[in-house]
């Protein structure tokens, strides 16, 4: 068993993802520092790395809970699977049909009608 005080630091490297094309769930179990105490908590996030998946929980942290980058402390992370996530932040993004709207498209106009500066802006609403 070494002490902080004892060990040294020998090396410092990243370890990447051995498939950084799929999107995964990660868990991560965290402990942070509040105004009020010290708080437990475990948050779900998809991504394809786990190091984007961290990034997404401090930038939430940060947002919703007023928590400094020092005062969040990460106990232990995992990859859950699909039946085993529990947040419905995340369940909704698990459906096998999964389609996402396409709203406010500015229709084209054809090639004889186009001009390259507009005298006024486009249209975006159908109203």
């Amino acid at each position: 068993k070494v002490k902080k005080i004892t060990g040294q630091v020998l090396s410092i490297k990243e370890v990447f993802e051995k498939d950084p094309e799929t999107v995964k769930n990660f868990g991560i179990w965290i402990r942070y520092v509040s105004r009020s105490g010290i708080h437990n908590m475990y948050k779900e996030y998809r991504d394809v790395r786990l190091v984007g998946a961290v990034d997404q929980l401090y930038q939430e942290m940060a947002s919703r809970h007023r928590a400094l980058f020092s005062t969040i402390h990460i106990v232990k992370y995992a990859e859950v699977d699909n039946d085993e996530c529990v947040r419905p932040n995340t369940i909704q993004f698990l459906k096998e049909d999964l389609k996402f709207p396409l709203v406010m498209r500015k229709p084209t106009r054809a090639k004889r009608y186009r001009t390259t500066f507009a005298g006024r802006k486009p249209t975006l609403s159908n109203w």
